[in-house]
């Protein structure tokens, strides 16, 4: 078995795209629009094969997300980049970009080279190797 996929949703799919195309090398296909429900979505597929799904939808709620404090629900998800050289650099591309670095890059208790990063949506995603 494997995950097929991951699905977020968010008040920005554009901007939450571009950040994904921008920094992990996403590709998306033609976005899926439902007039009747006004429910939008796009897949997003990485080299991998993985893909995250990122839907908005006018009657979902969005809710206050305070990266420093755990919370029921999807904690993060991690996308591996192939080595330390390229967790420091896209790291340091994302910060210079003016978005949120939460940690790292460093070594982790477990074995893990990472950092973790907020994506435009206040997502938490970890770059490891």
């Amino acid at each position: 078995m494997k995950i097929e996929h991951i699905a977020i949703w968010a008040e920005d799919i554009e901007g939450l795209k571009d950040f994904y195309v921008r920094y992990f090398d996403a590709r998306f296909g033609r976005k899926y629009q439902n007039t009747a429900t006004g429910f939008e979505s796009y897949f997003l597929r990485f080299d991998s094969g993985a893909r995250l799904e990122i839907m908005q939808m006018a009657s979902v709620s969005s809710g206050t997300k305070d990266p420093s404090k755990n919370y029921t629900g999807l904690a993060h998800f991690a996308i591996s980049v192939g080595s330390r050289d390229q967790v420091d650099e896209l790291t340091n591309r994302v910060k210079a970009d003016g978005f949120q670095v939460l940690d790292g890059p460093r070594m982790t208790g477990d074995g893990y080279y990472e950092s973790v990063v907020l994506d435009t949506e206040g997502n938490t995603v970890e770059i490891t190797v």
